[in-house]
């Protein structure tokens, strides 16, 4: 490998060629301030468009100042990080860009978390000469059902053009305009409901400004608890209880159910139920549509669609709606396990209680922002009153938590109510990606073989890989296995099996990187694979440490299906718990 040697603030270091003057400093422990940079480790993929020019050093020899981030380093090069000339200068970028950036900091929904704000911090800018002479740029905010966009805090990082563009595919955002125009959007200005966005709320997860913000339904949770005309019942997805802690100073990893539970209980919702509950149903549904699709296969029909496809999550639905709409009777007809829980909870669990389907609301913590999209689309309402009234991320629970004054970290553990809050260890595990095909597999074997498994962790089908294939003995009969995460990944699988390249009877599908663990309504982690795997560990944690881990077994489903739905695929199953897709247009415009 051929290497340069170079002076950074005196200390010799031999880097690799092509390593640039950011990472050359970063392996001397010299840290540069960097705000629109931004690296993926995992996915090989940087952010570096030089943009905001924070990053600045003096280069021996050269008349202008140079980006690190995207300069690399040349042998015998000699830099200087912070000398007077490059303070002065990143000052002056900072102020430039405060310049024509809103003031509301106290009410901005970014305000806590914002980089930009740090930044200033960090630079020891107090004041903005020359403001009042200052050319600020006016945008409409838009708003989607999902994600809230306000361009007069874009600050051209461009690192949401990076997620929806190279990351996930998607081409929903691009940059136009140049000087104080300078934003980045959709294609031809439209709004996001216009564009190919999926709501996979990516972009917002990496956004350092308020720039790209989560529609926030908590100010209508709190109208309905306070309502006592309204009964309120809360899900919580199982990526939650793995990543809530990290707003509370705990770290990556640590599982607060019952402390979650706790919270929601103290916060006034009449039952804190388990959205794990619903993907059991949702396994027994979509499992019995996978060996019925197998089994007309093995017998000859050919108009079997497979493989099939999962259909859980609401972004990757998205997605395939707007890229892949000759492939729409593909995918299961499953609905997401949110979606499942809204159909059973205002109706088997409202005739239960005795309660109109209209006073009951049903809010749902998700990991998610195309969840608040999903739980708005007609097909999930019934004479306009919807399944799920209310979506509310990660965040947003931590902010609700934090709102109410609650000590989350002294909260005595609690359990979820029942009937709707009991679940097994493979409904866990569809908090990471590759355990939506697990659980599935756990009970597609037993009901497809009538023998117990020999044993329930299937090693082959987890991993971090953007795109994984295993293929599954089912006594005898080889299941071939795809998984995908990350939806630029998804295309790439997808594309692979339109053309007939890939030979697959089932395959999974996660619109975020690492599943639902690394959705973005979740805590921000930027990008960090570790926090991702501490996240992923923990969901195996807890399916480890279930009584129950096969979704088939779970007494409360069994119940279910004996007293309100009959079978699996019946026909009331059907009409509850399946849903169909829509053509949204082949928009393949991504760069």
């Amino acid at each position: 490998m051929e290497t340069v040697k170079l002076t950074i603030d005196n200390k010799v270091v031999e880097v690799p060629k092509g390593t640039t003057i950011y990472k050359a400093a970063k392996q001397l422990g010299i840290n540069i301030p960097v705000l629109c940079y931004m690296e993926l480790k995992d996915l090989k993929i940087e952010n570096k468009p030089a943009g905001c020019r924070i990053c600045v050093v003096e280069v021996e020899g050269r008349r202008n100042l140079a980006p690190s981030c995207s300069t690399d380093c040349a042998e015998g090069m000699v830099v200087k990080t912070h000398t007077m000339r490059v303070i002065n200068a990143r000052r002056t970028i900072m102020e430039l860009i405060l310049s024509d950036h809103p003031k509301d900091c106290l009410t901005c929904a970014k305000s806590g978390h914002c980089e930009l704000q740090d930044m200033a911090v960090k630079l020891g800018v107090r004041n903005i000469p020359g403001q009042e002479y200052a050319a600020m740029s006016t945008y409409r905010v838009d708003t989607s059902p999902s994600i809230i966009r306000d361009l007069d805090k874009c600050i051209m990082c461009r690192r949401c053009e990076m997620m929806c563009n190279t990351v996930q595919t998607v081409g929903a955002l691009n940059a136009i305009n140049r000087g104080f125009e300078a934003v980045v959007a959709p294609a031809f200005e439209q709004n996001l409901e216009k564009s190919t966005c999926t709501y996979c709320g990516q972009c917002v997860a990496v956004c350092p400004t308020g720039a790209l913000t989560e529609v926030d339904h908590t100010p209508k949770v709190i109208r309905a608890l306070a309502d006592p005309t309204k009964k309120v019942i809360v899900q919580t997805a199982p990526a939650i209880r793995v990543a809530l802690g990290e707003e509370f100073g705990m770290k990556p990893g640590t599982i607060v159910t019952g402390k979650m539970v706790a919270a929601l209980k103290e916060i006034g919702f009449d039952q804190v139920f388990d959205t794990d509950f619903a993907a059991d149903l949702t396994i027994m549904e979509e499992g019995t549509e996978l060996l019925d699709r197998l089994t007309r296969h093995l017998n000859g029909d050919k108009s079997v669609k497979l493989p099939i496809l999962t259909s859980c999550c609401p972004g990757w639905v998205n997605f395939f709606e707007h890229n892949f709409n000759d492939m729409l009777d593909v995918p299961s007809s499953a609905k997401s396990p949110q979606q499942m829980f809204g159909a059973i909870a205002k109706t088997y669990f409202a005739e239960k209680m005795g309660i109109k389907r209209e006073d009951l609301v049903v809010v749902s913590v998700m990991p998610c922002l195309a969840k608040k999209y999903e739980a708005q689309r007609d097909e999930f309402k019934v004479d306009g009153n919807p399944d799920v009234d209310f979506s509310i991320s990660t965040r947003e629970l931590a902010h609700l938590i934090k709102e109410f004054n609650i000590n989350f970290a002294d909260l005595e553990e609690q359990d979820f109510d029942r009937p709707l809050g009991e679940s097994t260890g493979a409904a866990v595990i569809f908090g990471a990606t590759g355990g939506v095909i697990e659980a599935a597999t756990r009970t597609a074997y037993e009901v497809q073989t009538g023998k117990k498994l020999p044993k329930l962790d299937f090693e082959e089908l987890r991993g971090m890989e953007g795109i994984r294939s295993a293929t599954v003995d089912f006594d005898g009969l080889p299941i071939n296995i795809g998984i995908a995460h990350g939806l630029g990944n998804a295309r790439k699988l997808l594309e692979d099996v339109r053309d007939g390249k890939a030979n697959y009877h089932a395959i999974e599908v996660m619109a975020c990187p690492g599943g639902c663990i690394g959705g973005g309504g979740q805590p921000l982690h930027h990008g960090d694979i570790d926090i991702l795997k501490a996240r992923t560990k923990a969901i195996y944690e807890e399916d480890a440490g279930k009584p129950i881990r096969k979704s088939h077994e779970n007494p409360y489903i069994i119940k279910l299906y004996e007293e309100f739905l009959g079978k699996p695929m019946s026909e009331k199953a059907h009409h509850l718990l399946h849903t169909h897709y829509f053509d949204k247009g082949n928009k393949d415009i991504y760069i």
